[in-house]
């Protein structure tokens, strides 16, 4: 019965213009910068754009995902007049920006975001140059899981909306106000509230003896490289994470879920 319920304009050739388009977002993030779109792949975030009321401006759907009942069900979400793409298994799995296609893609705008000052009453993660888009998605996905809702990514990161880093976010992107390539230091200035390194070295102390239940701004940096210098020097405190012996360091996405989930503890048991 569903499957009647849908007109598909079907299209075969990868030289079409709308096929092209879906193509270079999914492949060139230059092509995402200037268009100011993406690439969703998959219906588990394609349902959390639609329940964050994000507008599709194409659908594409694989031969054998237009007879798959998720995808339908899916697709049932859509305004009637809507007519989304088939195209052979083939040619979808060259559109498709991942190593295991999943049977649908959807072309959306970024969302644009409002209210880039920190707010004192909010928790802020600042993610300093972190270039490997998975980390960058697990991050935010973290993020939101821990309750936070403001993120800013300065020059350096990753693209917070590329197709991997959309992938390992699950859907989070949807629930967080995302900046990019932010001055945070101009953006931090007047901001009177805590903000919190997450590194080592002698200056740094145990996370856990520091009061995380009022307003805080966490600072994150690339592995390796660490954080900036001078939004290093811009931090109130350095705080590490302790580990056994003879482990230097974390992953940025584990070290960030460690600090996240001990500030929410901390202020539910305050409550």
């Amino acid at each position: 019965m569903m499957v009647a319920r849908f007109t598909f304009t079907h299209l075969s050739s990868r030289d079409n213009p709308r096929l092209r388009l879906l193509a270079s977002l999914g492949s060139r993030p230059r092509e995402r910068r200037e268009l100011g779109q993406t690439l969703l792949d998959g219906p588990h975030l394609i349902d959390c754009a639609l329940d964050a009321g994000i507008a599709l401006l194409d659908v594409c759907v694989s031969k054998s995902g237009c007879e798959n009942p998720e995808i339908l069900a899916l697709l049932a979400r859509l305004p009637a007049e809507e007519f989304p793409i088939c195209v052979p298994d083939a040619l979808f799995a060259r559109l498709s920006p991942v190593d295991t296609p999943t049977g649908i893609l959807a072309r959306i705008a970024l969302p644009l975001s409002e209210g880039l000052k920190a707010v004192e009453r909010e928790t802020l993660i600042v993610l300093d140059a972190i270039q490997d888009p998975g980390n960058l998605g697990s991050i935010l996905r973290t993020a939101a899981a821990a309750g936070v809702h403001l993120a800013w990514l300065t020059p350096g990161c990753a693209q917070a909306w590329s197709p991997r880093a959309l992938r390992a976010g699950m859907g989070a992107h949807f629930r967080l106000h995302i900046f990019e390539q932010v001055d945070a230091l101009a953006g931090l200035a007047a901001y009177q509230g805590k903000v919190l390194a997450a590194g080592t070295g002698e200056k740094s102390r145990i996370f856990f003896d520091t009061d995380l239940r009022s307003s805080v701004t966490w600072l994150f940096g690339a592995e390796g490289q660490g954080i900036s210098p001078a939004l290093l020097a811009r931090a109130d405190e350095i705080v590490r994470i302790p580990m056994a012996e003879g482990i230097e360091s974390l992953n940025v996405g584990a070290a960030a879920a460690v600090c996240l989930f001990e500030q929410l503890r901390q202020r539910r048991e305050m409550s």
